[in-house]
């Protein structure tokens, strides 16, 4: 389990089995900020999406947020009418448990909600009910506290997914703190991951929505397993409202973005990492490309070839693979001047084959947790980082059993 003693003020947290997991694993998370705060979002771009993310993209972004709940094991997603009154349910009871000493009372529209598991089922609502109130009734704001949260959002992890900064500030000393979950039906543009950002630094609607928009661009609109955009993915970012007339100065605000991107690539990486079946995370650097998003087109097609995510699961340098799927992203260059390494390792040179030793490389593909391949397509300005995970058939069988 990860451990973070480093905790913003400001919030409590609590996660606990209430019976959706049949496993018994901790399947209910609850994160509750002592103030209303500023909560912003970014969402899944799937057009069959879960009824969490209609509601929550209605109340953010906002200034008067005050708590998440979050049930794994269930996606709540394609369930219909039922669907949605369920979600509005659990973010109508959230509100009543966290009123209790609450003036003014707390409304619906102040709570989130976020659910991933299967695609299909109708929540059990009768357990979800009892859960929501057993989480607030054991609310708190310790280490423990915290890494129930992260534990109870989890679906096939193999793994919690935390992350803190702490960082100097002419305010003070702030904290940014992390949870996240994901390890399949990833794809980019956000999916099959749930990630909850809680800081102390406090900011207005505008500029967290700035900073969350930066940091996801950076982050977790670049991780892949297999490509596919989930229903349920989201990203929140929660942190003390801007007091009025509160001046903070650009390289503060710099800084905490500087972090924030940090903490954020950080735990995309743990992603594909985590991949289901996964033995090597892929790092893929794209360069020489007139622009970013031609890059990000090329990393893209690479990340989800499975003869590229193969070769690498079997220590294979079968560099014509990666530079094949190049090719055929949609994106203009010259072959002529396109270069490839694999773990550093010289493999393509300007259009050409170049001479290596397959057994060496294909050593340093095996001994290592995680494979670079850096191509370069020219001159130009863009470049991208990517971040992928192989195929196995470890993989093949999670996926081919996940319901059954």
């Amino acid at each position: 389990m990860d451990s973070i003693t480093c905790l913003p003020k400001g919030f409590s947290y609590s996660g606990l089995h209430c019976g959706i997991k049949k496993s018994g694993a901790l399947d209910l998370a609850l994160i509750m900020a002592n103030e209303p705060c500023t909560a912003v979002g970014m969402y899944t771009q799937n057009l069959v999406r879960a009824a969490s993310i209609d509601w929550n993209r209605t109340i953010t972004p906002c200034d008067s947020f005050k708590a998440v709940v979050v049930n794994s094991g269930n996606a709540n997603a394609c369930t219909g009418a039922q669907g949605v009154a369920d979600n509005s349910e659990m973010a109508r009871l959230t509100a009543a448990v966290c009123s209790v000493r609450a003036r003014p009372r707390i409304q619906p529209q102040q709570i989130a909600v976020l659910s991933t598991g299967v695609i299909g089922q109708l929540m059990p609502m009768d357990k979800v009910r009892s859960g929501i109130r057993a989480a607030h009734a054991v609310l708190g704001a310790s280490s423990q506290h915290f890494a129930s949260a992260a534990n109870a959002i989890l679906t096939t992890d193999r793994g919690p997914k935390t992350a803190y900064r702490r960082i100097e500030t002419g305010q003070g000393t702030r904290t940014i703190v992390a949870m996240a979950k994901g390890a399949g039906m990833i794809g980019p543009n956000m999916a099959t991951m749930l990630g909850v950002i809680m800081s102390d630094f406090p900011m207005s609607v505008e500029a967290a929505d700035q900073a969350i928009r930066t940091a996801v661009g950076l982050s977790f609109n670049r991780i892949s397993v297999e490509g596919h955009t989930s229903t349920s993915d989201a990203v929140l970012l929660l942190c003390p409202r801007c007091e009025s007339g509160l001046e903070i100065d650009v390289s503060t605000l710099g800084l905490i973005q500087e972090n924030l991107n940090s903490l954020c690539i950080e735990l995309a990486k743990r992603i594909p990492t985590d991949g289901e079946g996964a033995s090597h995370l892929i790092h893929i650097t794209v360069t020489g490309t007139a622009t970013a998003a031609d890059a990000d087109r090329i990393a893209r097609c690479i990340a989800l070839s499975n003869l590229v995510k193969t070769a690498i699961s079997g220590a294979d340098p079968n560099w014509g693979r990666i530079v094949s799927a190049a090719g055929y992203a949609g994106v203009s260059f010259s072959v002529d001047q396109t270069d490839l390494r694999i773990n550093g390792h010289v493999v393509f040179l300007q259009g050409q084959p170049a001479p290596f030793d397959p057994t060496t490389v294909s050593k340093s593909i095996r001994n290592t947790p995680q494979t670079e391949i850096e191509l370069s397509v020219g001159r130009g300005p863009g470049q991208i980082d990517h971040w992928t995970s192989d195929l196995t058939a470890d993989y093949v069988k999670l996926n081919a059993e996940y319901t059954t």
